[in-house]
């Protein structure tokens, strides 16, 4: 197998969000502009998941598997977000962002119904280009702890999970720049 070492990718991501639903860039060369939000500084990484579970197709006439049919798909973005702001941790427990330095979380009935966001992840991709990934819609799924330490930062961990958005728009894409 010949190796192109131009296809090899190292280095950092950068992460914005938006509202569900907000005006994506027209193209990837266009940085995200308003109502995206700069997540900062992250640590350990930025890691996209995509993974499929599978439903086997079996007879009982043959002792080999038939095949599979795809039952689920989940789409995940994970990180740690380093700057252990308000409104980092709110988007990270789904909440409203706080006002005038002050965090409460929803307790009406607005807590049943978080709001949903949208993600674009850019990074690099071969060649030295732009890869730049957007989820259209997602919530973060895991549960949110912030250490407060003698000798280590407080960082917000945060798993954004992707949803379907409709039939007509794909709950996710993933671009390349090509010059």
């Amino acid at each position: 197998m010949t190796v192109t070492s131009s296809n090899l990718i190292q280095g950092p991501a950068t992460l914005f969000v938006g509202a569900f639903g907000v005006a994506e860039p027209a193209t990837i060369a266009t940085a995200p502009g308003e109502g995206w939000t700069n997540l900062g500084g992250t640590r350990d990484g930025v890691e996209l998941t995509i993974a499929k579970e599978y439903a086997v197709l079996s007879v009982d006439q043959i002792v080999d598997e038939i095949g599979r049919t795809v039952t689920s798909r989940m789409v995940s973005i994970t990180t740690t977000l380093a700057e252990a702001t308000l409104a980092n941790l709110a988007r990270a427990i789904n909440e409203t962002a706080p006002t005038a330095g002050v965090f409460t979380p929803d307790t009406n009935a607005a807590a049943f119904t978080p709001p949903y966001q949208a993600i674009i992840l850019d990074g690099l991709a071969p060649g030295g280009f732009r890869r730049r990934v957007i989820v259209r819609k997602v919530l973060s799924t895991d549960s949110v702890g912030m250490a407060y330490q003698k000798d280590g930062m407080t960082v917000i961990p945060v798993t954004l999970m992707g949803h379907w958005v409709s039939t007509s728009v794909a709950p996710f894409s993933i671009t390349d720049a090509s010059a």
